[in-house]
């Protein structure tokens, strides 16, 4: 396997970085194996002597801000698990989500005269300083006249100059260490690493076009409009294009300053509860979610009401996946070990050569020690390590289409423990999972899904002759195909002869090349 030299270089510099930043550092996973230990100890060598006089919190940030706009990502991430990287270096993290230094204002205004085909002056009656900026786009704020004359606020998000080229490089390095990974490391083959950097690429292509978030911004609204406590902005559609995204202006609180929540009187538990409670409502119920909920995203009005931003980032699932999920994590709330087993092999996501009683001891030996106690007196590191162990033991293969939901829900999870440190998670999704068990698997919706079968034949019933009229056409062409052979139409044939000439021109270098060689070897061995 050739190894391409430029993703290669690429992924050195960034192992670089951070051991010169001291990142390495920073990793404490108590139960991981004796190779990775060591390879810790050795890039640890690579430090920079100031880094050891420097606070972990500053590590982080410093490496993956000169990494660029994809490790921003991961850092982002890491802020919402202060479990995990602690609570200093998750608190220095999170001014990666909203606190990079902006772009230059006047690359911002050539940005959307560009998209927008007219002079930012013309667009806006003003466009201010940006006051977010963040590893894809930066946001401004402008005042817009409407068409009764009115001025009105908004916020503009800009896309940053060179960014999609950018992400592209990093994601030739991701590739080469997902194939790396399938092709040296077999026990890694169930993971896809491959398929999970696909789904990552789709991502970020569709982060990076605002019409599509504009986009999910409008189907989000529809969904949410009679649902307490929770809305989203506003799009101005006429203001809005590929790389620039018109919305109405939020005059609330960010979510990650939950010091200023408190000076405002909010309730921090009822806040958290509406975090988790709003995911799962839009996950069950909608199959459609924000994908990208941490504090940076999320806003609180003066009033409590949940506003959420930034739908660069969106995870759909089916109707089937819905109802996994929901009996996956209503049997973990009602401690039904068992069904959460059997759902696993239902779904396809355990192979069906495996013992499903012996799944579901391991499914019981992760849910227990969360039941019967609170959040802070959990080790998100070792749980999700035992995870992983179970997973390969059962050799379970990562589901792509719920990548995107299970990192959201660790997000979604942190940024509720950053408000309510004593969080039960269980306990606070049981209303919105169990009203949806109730509606959609109880009496009510085994009717509602006989009615869709019958629609669903009803429209099998419909198209049958069509069906009908193509099985004969079919049919006839077999026929004559076996009487009279398979014959090319003139545009096939000319393909086909095209093809062979190349394949008869590359033969014929490959044996004038093999001819030279075996000239140049007579030559040096005379």
């Amino acid at each position: 396997m050739a190894l391409p030299v430029m993703p290669f270089l690429r992924l050195m510099r960034a192992g670089f970085v951070m051991a010169r930043e001291g990142v390495f550092g920073l990793v404490h996973l108590p139960d991981l194996p004796a190779a990775p230990r060591l390879g810790i100890a050795m890039a640890r060598l690579l430090e920079r002597r100031a880094v050891r006089n420097k606070s972990a919190d500053l590590r982080l940030s410093d490496a993956l801000n000169k990494l660029g706009p994809s490790y921003v990502k991961l850092g982002q991430f890491l802020a919402t698990r202060a479990d995990v990287v602690g609570k200093d270096a998750a608190r220095e993290l999170s001014a990666l989500q909203d606190r990079l230094p902006a772009f230059d204002h006047e690359a911002a205004r050539a940005t959307i005269a560009d998209q927008l085909g007219k002079p930012v002056d013309e667009v806006f009656v003003d466009f201010g300083e940006a006051v977010a900026a963040a590893s894809i786009a930066q946001v401004h704020p402008a005042i817009i006249r409407d068409k009764d004359g009115f001025e009105q606020k908004v916020a503009v998000k800009v896309l940053r100059p060179g960014v999609s080229r950018r992400f592209q490089r990093d994601l030739q390095s991701y590739y080469l260490v997902a194939r790396l990974a399938e092709r040296f490391h077999p026990p890694s083959r169930r993971l896809r690493p491959v398929a999970v950097v696909d789904t990552l690429a789709q991502s970020v292509a569709m982060e990076m076009d605002f019409r599509l978030e504009a986009a999910a911004l409008s189907e989000m609204a529809e969904n949410t409009a009679e649902d307490p406590g929770f809305r989203v902005p506003e799009v101005d559609w006429l203001r809005t294009a590929k790389g620039v995204l018109t919305m109405e202006w939020i005059d609330g609180r960010k979510m990650s300053d939950v010091d200023g929540l408190k000076e405002d009187g909010h309730d921090l538990e009822a806040l958290g509860a509406a975090v988790i409670q709003s995911f799962l409502r839009h996950t069950l119920r909608d199959g459609f979610f924000h994908a990208d909920m941490h504090q940076g995203n999320l806003f609180v009005e003066p009033d409590g009401t949940l506003v959420a931003v930034d739908f660069g980032i969106i995870g759909r699932l089916n109707t089937r996946e819905r109802r996994f999920l929901a009996e996956i994590l209503f049997g973990f709330i009602t401690r039904n070990y068992r069904r959460v087993a059997e759902v696993h092999f239902e779904a396809g996501y355990v192979p069906a050569n495996q013992d499903v009683d012996m799944f579901a001891q391991a499914i019981r030996a992760i849910g227990e020690p969360i039941h019967g106690h609170d959040a802070s007196e959990i080790s998100m590191a070792r749980l999700l390590t035992q995870l992983f162990e179970v997973t390969e033991l059962f050799e379970m293969r990562t589901q792509t289409q719920l990548i995107m939901l299970q990192k959201t829900m660790v997000v979604v999870e942190g940024v509720a423990r950053s408000l309510n440190p004593n969080l039960d998670m269980w306990r606070t999704a049981e209303p919105v999972v169990g009203s949806w068990i109730k509606d959609n698997l109880g009496p009510a919706g085994k009717l509602r899904d006989a009615g869709d079968a019958l629609s669903a034949l009803a429209r099998i019933a419909n198209d049958l002759p069509f069906f009908a009229d193509r099985i004969g056409r079919m049919s006839e062409e077999l026929e004559q195909m076996t009487m009279s052979g398979l014959r090319f139409d003139e545009a096939t044939a000319e393909a086909i002869g095209k093809a062979e000439a190349r394949h008869s021109r590359s033969g014929r270098a490959a044996l004038w090349v093999i001819a030279l060689c075996a000239v140049a070897s007579v030559y040096l061995l005379a």
